[in-house]
């Protein structure tokens, strides 16, 4: 099969061309996106990607699109433009947690904390347990730092945030620093998703904010 693997979550993001065969996942190629234009260079990417690659875009047999969390503008960018394709070419849609992507590729078993720098002191935390063949969310929730610290210390959390790391270990926890999640981590993921059929229809797919937005936070009762 043929995955189109999108990430708008961030500064930065990435689209990717991945074919998937029963275990085996294999990056066609992936190409960075520049924060601040995912409005203007996503479409255009994946449109270049299967051109160069000698795809149709009837050929996409699936998407897998980070669903956050994240960046407010980015998400909605980045799910927007998947939604469109996915019901224009009548595709299944795989929404993956950016924080069960760094848990799943931190090379620990058992339960883990996936961190990741939510600004404001706050932090993107999610437990996992972690089996051989799946991954089980406990929760996803936004924590400020100061309550996120304590009961991390008794399990082993995994974060790409060099800073927050730093944080956590001087605070006493125990910290795996892990790579920021790439197209090919993304996609396995997303394919072990597809395979158990937790694929959804354009009109189901929503993002994983965990966050408020401001405009949520400070409207008026």
């Amino acid at each position: 099969m043929v995955l189109l693997v999108t990430d708008t979550s961030g500064k930065h993001g990435s689209v990717g061309l991945v074919r998937a065969e029963s275990d085996e996942v294999k990056v066609i190629e992936s190409v960075a996106l520049a924060g601040g234009t995912f409005s203007a260079q996503l479409v255009p990417q994946i449109a270049a990607l299967l051109e160069k690659h000698g795809f149709g875009k009837d050929e996409i047999d699936a998407f897998v699109v980070i669903s956050g969390p994240g960046s407010f503008t980015g998400l909605r960018v980045g799910l927007a433009a998947i939604k469109a394709l996915a019901e224009i070419l009548l595709k299944p849609i795989v929404p993956v947690s950016l924080l069960e992507v760094i848990a799943a590729n931190c090379g620990v078993s058992g339960k883990v904390i996936a961190a990741l720098d939510a600004g404001r002191g706050e932090v993107y935390a999610g437990e996992y347990e972690l089996r051989p063949k799946n991954t089980i969310l406990c929760i996803e929730q936004l924590l400020l730092m100061k309550e996120f610290a304590s009961p991390a210390r008794e399990i082993t959390v995994a974060t790409p945030d060099a800073g927050l790391a730093d944080a956590l270990r001087k605070a006493g926890v125990m910290v795996r620093l892990v790579e920021y999640p790439a197209a090919e981590m993304i996609a396995r993921v997303g394919w072990r998703r597809l395979q158990l059929e937790q694929a959804v229809t354009p009109e189901q797919l929503e993002a994983n904010y965990i966050r408020r937005s401001d405009a949520e936070i400070f409207a008026k009762k």
